[in-house]
């Protein structure tokens, strides 16, 4: 099984990029469905995991088109940036969720800014985030959102020096 895998990435790269891209753009919609659809309100560490999924999105989506194995090689140092980036955030969400701190200050009510703050402040105030960084509002198997993520993103940087390994 292991054999095969490293032939894919040997032989496909450009799959596994692909595949990886649209990974990610699923969680991507997850999460937007758990906002809309659920009424979870995403806190300031989840915003910075959603651009982190994002760019690895991007990134990932950008090296499916291309055949140069340069550019999959330093790609996926760029993968394993944001993923550990990523990683790095959601590890940080999940310490607070486990040992959750006294007095949660995370963000303000949307409505709230735009009523209450002038535009040019009430922008960047947006993407902080409104809800509660140490709040368990979903599980999977035991595992919250942050938990998850770290798991993926974990997963994504290992891919990535796999990756980078296997074009040494």
């Amino acid at each position: 099984m292991a054999n095969a895998f490293l032939v894919t990435l040997d032989n496909a790269p450009r799959r596994v990029f692909a595949f990886l891209s649209l990974v990610c753009l699923a969680m991507l919609a997850f999460g937007l469905y758990l906002q809309h659809s659920q009424g979870l309100n995403p806190c300031p560490m989840c915003i910075v995991q959603r651009y982190a999924l994002f760019s690895v999105a991007i990134i990932a989506g950008l090296l499916s088109f291309s055949g140069s194995k340069r550019l999959h090689f330093w790609g996926a140092f760029a993968l394993a940036l944001a993923a550990g980036f990523g990683a790095f955030v959601a590890a940080r969400q999940s310490w607070l969720q486990w040992y959750p701190p006294e007095v949660a200050t995370c963000g303000r009510d949307f409505y709230g800014m735009i009523e209450n703050f002038p535009l040019q402040r009430a922008i960047p105030m947006i993407f902080k985030g409104s809800g509660d960084c140490s709040a368990v509002d979903w599980t999977f198997l035991g595992g919250s959102i942050a938990n998850w993520s770290f798991v993926v993103f974990s997963l994504i940087s290992v891919l990535a020096g796999v990756l980078i390994w296997r074009k040494l």
